[in-house]
């Protein structure tokens, strides 16, 4: 498991018309385990794109980015860290209502 220790969220929009409703960009500054097979010594980030439509919200897709080189890493979060993420996302989302 992995600690967020700082994000950032935009409003982000969808020019194409190809996802329905509203889209978030979160940029999560993680901290993980250095036994943690992610664990680089440059940070990570995870940028997740986050949906909302009609009351209803989910996670539509996430990127593992090592900070120092903004290379992509091949990972996918365990079904516990997905449920973290989510929860964190859906808490905040609205922020970047506020932001407008």
């Amino acid at each position: 498991m992995f600690e967020i220790t700082a994000y950032t969220v935009e409003s982000v929009p969808d020019k194409f018309g190809i996802i329905t409703g509203k889209r978030y960009e979160f940029m999560l500054e993680i901290e993980v385990s250095e036994e943690d097979e992610l664990y680089s010594e440059d940070g990570l980030f995870l940028r997740v794109i986050y949906k909302e439509d009609e009351g209803r919200t989910g996670i539509v897709k996430y990127e593992f980015i090592e900070r120092s080189t903004s290379k992509y890493l091949d990972f996918e979060l365990d079904d516990e860290e997905t449920a973290f993420v989510e929860s964190f996302c859906k808490e905040r989302y609205m922020e970047s209502e506020d932001q407008d």
